[in-house]
């Protein structure tokens, strides 16, 4: 009888077994695959559904993480900005401690002077529905410090050596306790620097190029009076034109084509004799030695060296303003000039002046190359021969006074101030943070996909 081939049944159960145990290991192992493939699909799609939740709500309703949103007001219903091309956009006024502004204000001067465009701007955003009051809706954040309220007890004039430290202080205190600053690195933050080179703060301008524009001030945007055509060191940060601020005080000048001009050529201010002063540099580039020298006896040119309180009275009664440069290129004469009626002949060579889409200078003014002072006479003599009338017509146009006037109890539409906003506004895709954050566009699903892909 032949033996059986066949293996022990202990064997074959041992097979079986292990063959089973493979089977249950294969198919956990299978599950378990099946189970990560699921669980990594509906994690990028859950992932996928956030951020796309995210973003909406990010880029529709910023206020929305605020406990109680403050709703937006309508420029619209403001009664400073009735017109149709009203300025729209929000500001928020950072509320520092009186030591930035307040304080300055115990002596007039301060809201009143040359450089008074800090208070008188800070004034007017105050009183305006521009305000915002709910600073996750602002476009800009205007930090209002005070730095040309130090008055000299030795000259009177501002003494701009506390300027840097001062602002340097209110970017600190803002920066820790406000996340704005922080967040676009000051891009969107404002500040006034309405002084001879503006925020290079020194009225010598080799000492203010030397200086140059603070570091912490760099990327913000700068309201300043100082402007020139060519690149200038006092100028590389984003900034706008402004004019500088002009108190007519408490008199009734009469409408300027009623007036009478019985001045030909006016000038009040410095002029030297020798223009090298003590620290060796030359005043106002000679030019205004040469007029002084040329004109000075001239009896058309009524050209006076020293201080009078009523000078504005003089401008008022004259047919053209001699309006040149000083240490700065710029100088209130040119605004006082232009709210009197006064016909300015600006002699600062590459000086650009504030708001031109609002002010057609070319056809209210003069222009007159420092180099060709010795034919001034000459200049205005032809003028006035030929298309005085059509340039005083222009000059009087109530529009344009009151495009180069601030107005501290609030904006009204054309002001200073408004076209401040106009400026402001037309930067608006560029340097506001959340119109940045607003405009970018939607991931699409690929790109969605693409942040996702780790998972």
């Amino acid at each position: 009888m032949a033996k059986s081939t066949s293996p022990p049944l202990h064997h074959s159960t041992a097979t079986t077994a292990q063959m089973k145990q493979m089977l249950y290991r294969r198919s956990n192992s299978e599950k378990s695959h099946l189970y990560h493939q699921l669980l990594r699909k509906y994690y990028r799609w859950v992932l996928w559904l956030f951020l796309s939740v995210y973003l909406f709500l990010s880029s529709s309703t910023p206020s929305s993480f605020l406990p109680s949103p403050i709703s937006r007001r309508a420029l619209s219903q403001s009664p400073t900005s009735s017109s149709s091309s009203s300025p729209s956009l929000k500001i928020y006024v950072y509320d520092l401690p009186p030591e930035f502004n307040r304080v300055w204000l115990s002596n007039p001067r301060c809201a009143t002077h040359l450089f008074a465009a800090e208070v008188a701007f800070h004034e007017a955003l105050i009183h305006s529905s521009v305000r915002a009051v709910n600073p996750l809706e602002a476009d800009y954040f205007f930090v209002p410090v005070y730095v040309s309220c130090n008055f000299s007890t030795i000259n009177g004039f501002p003494s701009l050596h506390h300027a840097r430290p001062l602002l340097s202080s209110a970017v600190d205190l803002i920066s820790r306790n406000f996340p704005f600053w922080n967040r676009s690195t000051g891009v969107d933050h404002i500040f006034v620097a309405s002084h001879d080179y503006g925020a290079c703060f020194h009225a010598m301008e080799d000492v203010a190029i030397a200086d140059g524009i603070p570091e912490f001030l760099k990327n913000s945007i700068l309201l300043q009076t100082f402007g020139m055509k060519s690149p200038h060191p006092c100028q590389e940060a984003e900034h706008v034109v402004i004019p500088p601020y002009i108190s007519l005080g408490t008199n009734r000048w009469p409408a300027p084509e009623t007036a009478k001009r019985d001045i030909f050529v006016f000038f009040r201010g410095k002029m030297e004799v020798h223009p090298k002063n003590i620290s060796g540099r030359f005043y106002s580039r000679k030019v205004r030695t040469e007029i002084w020298n040329r004109y000075g006896g001239n009896r058309r040119f009524y050209l006076r060296r020293h201080r009078f309180d009523g000078y504005q009275s003089e401008i008022a009664r004259s047919v053209f303003c001699l309006c040149p440069l000083g240490w700065a290129p710029w100088s209130p004469r040119l605004v006082e000039s232009v709210a009197l009626g006064c016909i300015p002949v600006i002699i600062a060579d590459g000086i650009r002046l504030p708001f031109p889409d609002a002010v057609p200078w070319p056809e209210i003014s003069l222009t007159v190359a420092e180099r060709d002072v010795a034919s001034l006479e000459s200049v205005l003599d032809r003028i006035a021969a030929t298309n005085l009338s059509a340039i005083q017509r222009r000059l009087w146009d109530p529009s344009i006074r009151r495009a180069l006037l601030f107005n501290p109890r609030g904006i009204v539409s054309g002001d200073a101030s408004w076209n401040v906003l106009r400026a402001l506004e037309a930067k608006l895709d560029r340097r506001s943070w959340r119109r940045r954050w607003r405009l970018r566009p939607r991931p699409s699903q690929a790109n969605l996909d693409s942040l996702v892909r780790w998972a």
